[in-house]
């Protein structure tokens, strides 16, 4: 497959997403902490839980050594900052939840290229591919809202959520196998799932869901 070696800021773009995916789950892992009512020390757990859970698993399963940010401690200090900026301002916002869903949806739209790049890179072929980057974009969200004891985002009845990341990752493979390699690629898987949940959340869009029916009863 496509190497995704190309810098932006002197680090591979893998590493970029990384940090801005960890900087946005982190301050949703925050919103949900103060939803809870948590202390600051809850509100960094719930926050390093919740921006290093999908790229931990995913890191995991490719056996990449060291897991991403071991092997860059900076991301627990980035995190740590974020969770203490919420803990003092989260009052100021109108609608918490309503800032969750919004913050979540952009953390989607960074995770899943990020685990795209980074499992591209590795060498891994296109349904590897498409895998890790919904296992990174989704995973942190919900060991977040499982702890928190909320309904998960992504299980949600019918709401558009795992369906944007596989979109999203499916995009980038796509014009990869048209030639449209790099960047271009991971901006269009992270338009794609940014667009889907954003109509989601925007028009309501959802997919069917299944709905039980009474047994037949013979005549």
């Amino acid at each position: 497959m496509t190497d995704l070696a190309t810098t932006f800021a002197g680090l591979p773009i893998g590493a970029t997403l990384d940090y801005a995916a960890v900087l946005v789950f982190a301050l949703t892992g925050a919103l949900v902490a103060s939803r809870q009512q948590l202390d600051l020390v809850g509100f960094v757990f719930i926050a390093i839980l919740t921006a290093v859970g999908g790229g931990t698993l995913r890191d995991l399963l490719l056996g990449r050594d060291p897991v991403f940010w071991v092997g860059r401690p900076e991301y627990l200090v980035l995190i740590t900052a974020a969770a203490i900026l919420v803990f003092f301002t989260a009052h100021l916002l109108e609608s918490r939840y309503r800032a969750l869903l919004w913050l979540d949806a952009c953390a989607l739209a960074v995770a899943v290229p990020a685990g795209v790049a980074v499992t591209l890179n590795l060498g891994h072929g296109p349904v590897i591919v498409l895998m890790m980057g919904v296992v990174t974009g989704t995973f942190g969200g919900l060991m977040r809202d499982v702890v928190c004891n909320e309904v998960p985002l992504m299980l949600k009845q019918g709401e558009l959520y795992l369906s944007c990341a596989f979109a999203g990752a499916a995009t980038a493979l796509g014009l990869m196998a048209l030639g449209i390699t790099g960047l271009p690629a991971l901006v269009a898987c992270g338009a794609v799932t940014f667009a889907l949940r954003a109509g989601s959340l925007r028009f309501g869009w959802r997919l069917p869901v299944y709905k039980a029916r009474p047994p037949r009863t013979r005549g």
